[in-house]
């Protein structure tokens, strides 16, 4: 490759004797379904999140239409519900972003690790109450996070499902599904 300096190709020789320390995490999602997800600009990956959730829930046969108001992603079965969405961090987390108090009654969380997939469904009420303030100074208590480890999630989660079988479990309850 030819390059306009010398010092530019010192920089890529350089670049690309170090990337291996860098690009562990990406070794990890090599050959998963999901790695396209993680290209993709944080604006989309979200949207990403509420159509797969959707998918799912109309595969097993839920009515799922989408909100036209902002205050809630989906309907399911009549129910609001908003989608929060994360792939695994490279320090086993899932980061579930931005749960706000708006108008909805369930939040459900879907974690996609490179073969796995995790998922919650939890009430509102129980997701402002154990989420974390999101940004700090004026306004800071008005978004939220969670944060889950993979191997070891809080226990008060259990009940709102881990694996998505059980999570399905908690959401046919929850929306009086088939």
């Amino acid at each position: 490759m030819n390059f306009s300096e010398p010092d530019v190709q010192r920089l890529a020789e350089i670049a690309d004797k170090i990337k291996g320390e860098y690009i562990q995490e990406g070794k990890a999602w090599a050959n998963s379904p999901f790695a396209w997800i993680r290209a993709c600009p944080s604006r989309q990956i979200g949207k990403i999140g509420e159509r797969l959730v959707a998918g799912w829930c109309a595969g097993r046969g839920l009515q799922v239409i989408g909100c036209r108001d902002p205050e809630a992603d989906l309907l399911i079965e009549g129910h609001r519900v908003e989608v929060k969405f994360s792939t695994l961090w490279e320090s086993g987390i899932y980061v579930f972003q931005q749960i706000r108090n708006q108008n909805y009654e369930y939040v459900i969380c879907l974690g996609l690790s490179p073969f796995d997939a995790h998922c919650w469904v939890i009430p509102k009420e129980v997701a402002l109450k154990k989420a974390s303030p999101q940004h700090t100074g004026r306004g800071g208590e008005e978004t939220f996070w969670l944060h889950v480890k993979v191997d070891s999630p809080p226990l008060w989660l259990s009940e709102y499902g881990g694996s998505l079988e059980k999570a399905w479990e908690v959401l046919q309850k929850a929306v009086g599904g088939s």
